[in-house]
């Protein structure tokens, strides 16, 4: 691929999301060649699992990003931060999920967001072991893109009371004390509270299969590519104090189809 260097005041057009989906695209048949193959697992500082194939997606998608815009910063999970700080960041996760990886799980996807004046511009999720991708222009829709290529416009549902809601969060066991209690009893409030996910979890709500969403623990690789996807399909994603988003955010996050069932939700989480 070939394209024209941006500067780091360029906002992100199209032409960005198209680049962006492109690469995860290719990162993620990348992937595919060690999915369900023998390799070896490290275990990381924070006790999370890591693997070949993090390392080598991750280095593929920054050598991408920096040929194409060589200005613009990156923060990625498995390699930290490089470039200036204030520039346009590309925030790229490219295995989420490692724990269904490494177990066959289908389950997992590789994130790309782009960050600018501490905003999420633009978000890619995308499923390669399912042919599956949800994108998004902050503010200009979101869209899923089936196994068959079809592309769709995504929308959140329009459920509003908790009591009907379809609930997901990755484990119970990312919650400790107070957050875990209320996790378990804002699961028992809902309708149907379903367990693991990760980053499809969120897609899933773009797309009106599940109205709620609820983490804690996690990095802005993990969740800054959602918050366009959830935003732009007419949901909402803050932090549990109802705060935007961002770089610096604390790691509890709260999806939800519409401001009413997020508020409800809202109420039941310590702050």
């Amino acid at each position: 691929m070939e394209a024209k260097p941006m500067s780091p005041a360029t906002p992100p057009p199209a032409q960005c999301v198209a680049f962006a989906e492109t690469i995860a695209q290719e990162a993620g048949v990348l992937a595919l060649d060690w999915f369900r193959q023998g390799m070896d697992i490290e275990t990381k500082a924070d006790d999370s699992p890591v693997t070949v194939a993090d390392r080598t997606v991750e280095a593929f998608l920054r050598k991408a990003i920096a040929a194409h815009f060589p200005d613009h910063a990156i923060l990625g999970e498995e390699y930290g931060a490089e470039g200036s700080a204030g520039a346009p960041t590309w925030v790229i996760d490219p295995i989420d999920g490692t724990r269904s990886f490494i177990t066959g799980w289908p389950i997992w996807g590789t994130l790309m967001a782009l960050v600018q004046d501490g905003r999420a511009q633009l978000g890619v999720v995308e499923m390669p072991a399912l042919g599956e991708r949800w994108s998004a222009v902050a503010g200009q829709g979101a869209w899923f893109t089936g196994r068959d290529g079809q592309r769709t416009r995504a929308c959140a549902s329009q459920c509003r009371d908790l009591a009907r809601a379809r609930f997901y969060t990755t484990s119970l066991l990312y919650f400790e004390g107070a957050a875990r209690t209320a996790i378990e009893h804002l699961a028992a409030r809902t309708a149907t509270a379903r367990f693991g996910g990760d980053c499809y979890s969120y897609g899933l709500l773009a797309s009106g299969h599940v109205d709620l969403v609820v983490e804690s623990r996690l990095e802005p690789y993990d969740f800054l590519a959602l918050v366009p996807i959830v935003e732009a399909a007419g949901g909402v994603i803050t932090d549990w104090s109802g705060a935007a988003l961002g770089l610096e955010s604390d790691g509890r996050v709260i999806a939800a189809a519409t401001p009413e069932l997020h508020a409800q939700a809202r109420t039941l989480l310590p702050v």
